[in-house]
């Protein structure tokens, strides 16, 4: 899977404001995570079309979570800005059919998708705030294969 700097940015300014007591200006997001701003409005503008931020206008302006950061998953803020999080050719992956000797391989792409799933929509911005990640989570970033690049 590639994480694009779009999703990067985007769960990065999420776990900015998760963490923020108040309400946070584009810019004050930006300095604090070393994001370009505009690219960052860009973004910001995709979150709150989704449902995921509220922007405030005037002197105490700029964006907040639109809902508790326990109920915002990291996969949530990536279909946000980057659609679905596992596509075959642009398609889902239960859309995608094989013959012959690929006729598998669409169970493959469906268990594909069902492991991303099961790290990022079991993530919520709360959890990597704190800290307090998933025994699922630990179990698989404590393989000495995780860390190893392939």
């Amino acid at each position: 899977m590639q994480i694009s700097a779009r999703a990067d940015y985007a769960v990065r300014a999420m776990l900015e404001l998760a963490a923020a007591p108040r309400t946070v200006t584009a810019q004050a997001l930006a300095d604090a995570q070393g994001l370009p701003h505009k690219f960052l409005e860009a973004i910001l503008g995709d979150l709150r079309r989704a449902g995921l931020v509220r922007s405030l206008r005037g002197a105490e302006g700029g964006y907040r979570l639109a809902r508790p950061a326990e109920d915002i998953a990291v996969g949530d803020v990536i279909r946000a800005v980057d659609g679905p999080l596992a596509g075959v050719r642009g398609m889902r992956p239960e859309q995608a059919s094989y013959e012959g000797v690929a006729a598998n391989l669409q169970t493959v792409w469906v268990a594909t998708r069902a492991a991303v799933r099961g790290v990022l929509d079991e993530t919520s911005l709360a959890d990597v705030v704190s800290g307090k990640l998933s025994p699922h989570l630990r179990r698989l970033v404590n393989s000495p294969q995780a860390w190893e690049p392939r």
